[in-house]
């Protein structure tokens, strides 16, 4: 049957979407209709456009997406077109998604690519909810929890605790560390999210002050002094901003000094952006080898025509060549992909009535209560700073504290438990605001 239809310009996928196979997932159906339903209905979000980034951009636009957006802050420098492959001298100043997006509708027919010069914070959360798949090309820990965090807040759970299939946003993961590498398959609730592994990741290398300050040892040293320490009596007020040429300079000037004077060889322009900006070498081999991998688990997630990864690959080209597949767990307490304690409440519930509910509710039995709500504090028992700066909040509905969004994840933290066996925990709690738009039968079954 397949030998019937006419082949695409794309051969070598029409293998994979026109014909079935034993590997195939069990919503698979092969034929021009699922090809004509990636290019033309499939929408897959793009989150970065450094060096994984352009890879994933031209990668997945010739494997047949056609309806592709990309988000990147960053504007274009010097230093990134020894990898960067699709930005040119010219380019210089101008923001990677703009121009990333612009070189790849030049050389792919077809495919329409719209660009975001902007923070993924600026984004409302509604607009991560319009793609069927969001891909991530970053280099930062935080942004990649960041979209963890937004993707897991659209997933929803029945009655007995399972999420519902048509919530779940599937989301992969690629990052690279000069010939290092990994790709993951992210499916909230099914799959470990981000947060379910944030071990992975090792702590960042930080300096004592005192090294820096009287004995450093090594040229990094001789930066972060200059960063940290010079800048602040050199500039006392003003802020230092790692994308300012002029800052940047600064501090490699400053650093120079200190290496000189101390006898420590080894600071340069671009080590100093490294450590400052905490930039991990990039090897645009290494960045080719994870996109492909990123873009071939893409096209089985929406396609089902293979069985998808499970779940996280490594790639090591430091000695030879070495690749590994590991199927790491899901932690059912997480309190980013976890279904959390369903608590159903009335718009007009002050945040002091909030916290008062969860003293009593019997499955969580909390004192001492911190709110956080997408990352910014409601209200804080401690320290005395911040508990000064969030008592206002207490008199204030929790419904508009919120934003007015009729449903969402809240993060508490507290001492639960009864008499003296109370200790300290984190919860994640489902709000529900009764009667609000949106607000379904299903959302209510579970109710706390």
């Amino acid at each position: 049957m397949a030998d019937s239809i006419p082949q695409s310009r794309s051969r070598d996928l029409d293998k994979l979407l026109l014909r079935p196979g034993n590997l195939v997932g069990p919503t698979f159906e092969a034929g021009s209709q699922l090809r004509d339903d990636i290019k033309e209905c499939v929408r897959v979000l793009v989150i970065g456009a450094g060096g994984l980034g352009c890879e994933l951009l031209k990668d997945l636009a010739f494997s047949g997406f056609q309806n592709l957006e990309v988000i990147d802050m960053d504007r274009i420098e010097v230093t990134n077109l020894n990898r960067q492959f699709l930005f040119r001298i010219g380019d210089v100043g101008k923001p990677k998604a703009e121009v990333a997006a612009k070189r790849v509708m030049e050389r792919v027919s077809g495919v329409d690519i719209k660009s975001h010069f902007c923070r993924i914070e600026d984004k409302p959360i509604s607009f991560y909810n319009d793609f069927h798949i969001i891909v991530l090309g970053l280099d930062s820990i935080e942004a990649r929890s960041y979209i963890n965090s937004v993707a897991c807040s659209f997933l929803e759970y029945d009655s007995d605790d399972i999420p519902q299939e048509e919530s779940i946003k599937p989301m992969v993961d690629g990052g690279t560390e000069g010939f290092k590498g990994h790709a993951r398959i992210i499916m909230p609730g099914v799959t470990p999210c981000f947060e379910c592994t944030i071990w992975l990741f090792p702590p960042q290398v930080k300096f004592p002050l005192c090294t820096l300050a009287e004995t450093p040892r090594t040229a990094a040293h001789c930066i972060e002094y200059a960063h940290l320490i010079k800048w602040d009596e050199a500039h006392s007020g003003k802020t230092f901003d790692p994308d300012d040429p002029e800052h940047m300079q600064w501090v490699y000037s400053e650093a120079v000094k200190r290496a000189e004077l101390f006898g420590i060889p080894g600071v340069t322009y671009s080590l100093t952006q490294g450590v400052v900006k905490n930039i991990i070498p990039a090897i645009a081999s290494t960045n080719a080898i994870i996109s492909a991998a990123c873009a071939l688990e893409t096209l089985k997630v929406v396609s089902g025509c293979s069985k998808t990864l499970t779940n996280y690959l490594t790639y090591n080209g430091v000695e030879g060549l070495h690749t590994k597949v590991t199927e790491f767990v899901r932690d059912k307490d997480c309190l980013v992909c976890g279904p959390g304690v369903l608590i159903e409440l009335e718009a007009s519930v002050t945040l002091k009535k909030f916290i008062d509910l969860l003293e009593d509710h019997p499955k969580l039995l909390l004192t001492r209560v911190s709110v956080t709500y997408r990352g910014k504090n409601l209200y804080m028992q401690a320290p005395p700073v911040l508990e000064e700066m969030t008592r206002s909040n207490l008199d204030l509905p929790l419904f508009e504290l919120m934003g007015k969004t009729p449903r969402d994840i809240v993060h508490v933290t507290g001492a639960a438990g009864k008499g003296d066996k109370k200790q300290s925990c984190s919860r994640k709690l489902r709000v529900i605001f009764k009667g609000m738009v949106g607000v379904t039968d299903m959302d209510m079954a579970g109710g706390a």
